[in-house]
């Protein structure tokens, strides 16, 4: 009788624990709810930091005026006749003027008459290049219309800038349209090679990251204000790799008002290759002025004048080229006023150029500037 109790009694317990187990997904949602598997309470944020408000309103306020370039070429094809346009580079540029103008680099439109531009809104448009100078790699396209184009960006100026000073790139890299970037001023006046030869002098470098896209796109500072057009990247992988340069915005200003007006640059060049940097030192140390002669290329106004270049002797001993001061008694202090002087010249001019020779003797020599680039 006791048996039969105990085995009753174990099979209504047995049967009750499958009764709960059955019915767990009824009577316990309130542990489950607090074992995370709900939506967390969203913690209210708050105003956004200043300095953020500040660099989305210069977004918001340039990104309409930024480009996308694409360039096409034209394919007949053989059998049926049609001709189809197939893309051949990308790149970035911006709006310049009232006048429908866009400022890219050269190297994004070299060997294309026209482009096609495609603003922030999506809508496409055909320009013509209307201006090209292959040393500053800068070009001018020119909208064949005009209609609701947006405002020009706005322009600053470069020979007040310093190193730390924040800035922002937009640009499309590897197609990806209006991004923003940001950084800082990471040196000024630097010098690289250029595609076309030569180099390009007085740059401003920057960590703001700079892709394969972002060329001819805008580097602002922190009012929003166009300080320069970037260029080009050093990277071994053609990645950003914190090292990006642009071309400063009073050379950009100063040429690009004649590419609208004769489709190309013609400055004389003295045909010598200076560094800012190296010449601050050299100068310092001299308690002078000038920009030094670090090499004269062969056959060029100031090979035939004869200015010297620096030179290395076989023991490392460094022989100091000859430092320009003045060019016809206005001075000279960075290859940005040497330019801004030679702008003046027109070809097969005489100018007497002021030197500074082995650090002290003072000498003039006129040089024809005959040569262009």
């Amino acid at each position: 009788m006791n048996g039969n109790r105990s085995l009753a009694l174990f099979l209504w317990v047995l049967l009750a624990v499958l009764l709960l187990w059955v019915a767990q997904p009824v009577w316990v949602p309130w542990f489950q709810e607090t074992a995370g598997n709900q939506p967390r309470t969203v913690t209210a944020r708050g105003d956004l930091a200043a300095d953020e408000q500040a660099t989305i309103a210069i977004f918001e306020r340039n990104s309409p005026s930024v480009v996308y370039i694409t360039t096409v070429e034209r394919v007949l094809n053989l059998w049926s006749r049609n001709i189809r346009e197939i893309p051949q580079g990308t790149g970035t540029g911006f709006v310049w003027d009232n006048a429908g103008h866009i400022v890219t680099n050269y190297h994004v439109v070299e060997g294309h008459d026209t482009a096609k531009i495609r603003f922030a809104d999506q809508r496409v448009f055909e320009a013509d290049v209307v201006g090209a100078s292959p040393e500053h790699d800068l070009a001018v396209l020119r909208l064949r219309d005009m209609a609701d184009a947006p405002p020009p960006v706005q322009i600053g100026s470069s020979s007040d800038l310093h190193v730390g000073q924040n800035v922002l790139a937009i640009g499309n890299p590897f197609g990806l349209d209006h991004t923003l970037t940001s950084g800082i001023i990471s040196a000024l006046r630097r010098s690289i090679d250029a595609e076309e030869g030569g180099s390009m002098d007085g740059l401003i470098q920057t960590d703001a990251a700079i892709n394969p896209g972002n060329s001819g796109g805008p580097l602002l500072d922190s009012a929003g204000r166009l300080i320069g057009v970037n260029v080009a990247i050093y990277s071994p992988s053609g990645a950003s790799a914190g090292i990006g340069f642009a071309i400063p915005v009073d050379v950009v200003n100063r040429v690009v008002p004649r590419l609208v007006k004769d489709g190309r640059y013609t400055r004389p060049v003295l045909g010598v290759v200076m560094d800012d940097n190296i010449s601050e030192r050299i100068t310092a140390k001299l308690n002078t002025q000038g920009v030094l002669a670090l090499r004269v290329q062969p056959n060029t106004p100031a090979a035939l004048a004869g200015i010297r270049e620096t030179k290395l002797t076989a023991n490392d001993d460094l022989i100091l080229g000859d430092i320009i001061q003045a060019l016809d008694g206005q001075p000279v202090n960075n290859i940005n006023e040497l330019n801004k002087l030679l702008d003046n010249y027109p070809r097969h001019s005489k100018v007497k150029v002021s030197l500074l020779r082995e650090g002290h003797q003072a000498l003039e020599v006129e040089v024809t500037l005959s040569l262009f680039r």
